[in-house]
């Protein structure tokens, strides 16, 4: 045999093993998205419900035909309630399965352990949980509350309607409750309200002997005051704090404690009925009547396979940022990140509440507020709303070192801390 009919031999038995191997083609046939909730730890408890609604999603979208002629394929990653480990994970996903956005975190120090990662390697972040703000990353967009989106409105509500007057800042011991209520606390000492009136604590994740802690509180709400606990407590230690104000009979009439990260989820979990009354400032509440939200509740319900299974804030959040992300990528044409998160700004979605949410240019998106108070049911009664959306507000105006940043990423600027004072780039 010739060299030349050798070769064309070669030639035709490579080209058959190549039609007969599918899998870079199959590959390049998907759109992969990652998914970065804890499905085990201390966080699980919140989380694991982010992936099964990310899961909905991507089916959903896959049977309106995909994204740009392609399906969509999920990546889950289980980053275990261990911080370092979501930056492990975050690098995979990126960089190994080559996704082309990532929905995740929870914890604010989850979303710090992954920032370096997305910046190095120009990824994309959706985070869907309420936050410290101080922060206003190219590559992330936070589809959670700012403060000005859910802390201060709860505390402005209780102060006005309950008139509150001491106030208990109760959190898990990391950047989020620290961050939060350090804006509250100079929020509070602005309304006029004296330092010996705010009592601060913190506990570790998954803190589960709430004994004295609450025997603290009650104490402290004894002094002739209208008292209120305002809680950044996360994760399963909610279920035994909530137990023991029970225990030490602590009801909402006595001393409200309104929660930044207690939910539908988190009571599903409880015995709810003697914290009836107690409350809770999100965005969003599975008793919200619209349409657009008992649709969503039907197809959860459905993709799920339990009736019996709730909605919750952050994942109206994730309903809200996969939206705009398939609004965005459409509207560029490509998966190209730089391409996507230009595209980003601007893009208005039905949220589940009523109206549409947008994507600002600083990164953070327009949401009503909403009160919401513990039911016997494990739901929660709307007591309270804003009149309209809020826009968040990434830098506090109630910090030294903020109170004259803002973040746009619309060229010429592209900062995510401008000083308006100095006028550069590069905060205070």
């Amino acid at each position: 045999m010739n060299g030349i009919a050798l070769s064309r031999r070669w030639l035709l038995a490579g080209a058959a093993a190549l039609a007969l191997w599918t899998g870079p083609v199959a590959a390049a046939d998907t759109i992969k998205v990652g998914i970065l909730h804890s499905l085990s730890g201390t966080m699980a408890i919140s989380e694991t419900t982010l992936k099964d609604v990310m899961l909905m999603l991507i089916e959903e979208q896959n049977k309106k035909g995909g994204l740009l002629g392609k399906k969509l394929e999920p990546v889950v990653v289980d980053p275990a309630s261990n911080w370092p480990l979501f930056a492990e994970k975050a690098r995979e996903l990126l960089s190994k399965d080559k996704v082309a956005a990532v929905f995740g975190c929870w914890t604010s120090v989850s979303r710090k352990s992954v920032l370096p990662v997305f910046e190095e390697l120009n990824g994309i972040l959706f985070y869907p949980v309420q936050y410290e703000g101080e922060e206003s990353s190219r590559n992330v967009f936070y589809t959670g509350a700012a403060p000005n989106q859910q802390a201060i409105p709860a505390v402005d509500y209780l102060m006005q309607q309950e008139k509150v007057e001491r106030w208990v800042l109760a959190g898990t011991d990391y950047v989020y409750p620290r961050t939060t209520n350090k804006i509250l606390e100079a929020y509070l000492k602005s309304k006029g309200v004296k330092p010996e009136d705010i009592m601060i604590n913190y506990t570790p994740f998954g803190h589960s002997d709430w004994q004295t802690i609450v025997a603290e509180i009650k104490k402290f709400g004894s002094a002739g005051k209208k008292t209120a606990v305002v809680s950044t407590i996360n994760g399963d230690a909610n279920v035994p704090f909530y137990k023991e104000l029970a225990n030490q009979g602590i009801k909402a009439t006595d001393i409200p404690v309104v929660a930044f990260s207690v939910g539908e989820e988190e009571l599903a979990g409880l015995d709810t009925a003697p914290l009836v009354g107690h409350l809770a400032a999100w965005n969003y509440f599975m008793s919200v009547d619209t349409p657009e939200n008992k649709e969503f509740i039907e197809k959860w319900h459905a993709f799920i396979k339990d009736p019996k299974r709730v909605t919750n804030d952050p994942m109206e959040a994730h309903y809200i940022g996969f939206n705009m992300w398939v609004k965005a990528v459409e509207k560029a044409g490509t998966t190209d990140p730089d391409a996507v998160i230009d595209a980003m700004i601007g893009i208005a979605v039905p949220n589940l509440s009523g109206g549409y949410s947008a994507m600002m240019p600083n990164h953070h998106i327009t949401k009503p507020v909403l009160i919401g108070e513990i039911q016997a049911d494990g739901q929660f009664s709307i007591v309270w709303q804003t009149p309209g959306l809020v826009v968040g507000d990434e830098w506090s105006d109630y910090l030294e070192g903020s109170k004259d940043l803002i973040a746009d990423w619309r060229p010429p600027m592209r900062c995510g801390n401008f000083n308006v004072k100095t006028g550069k780039c590069g905060g205070s």
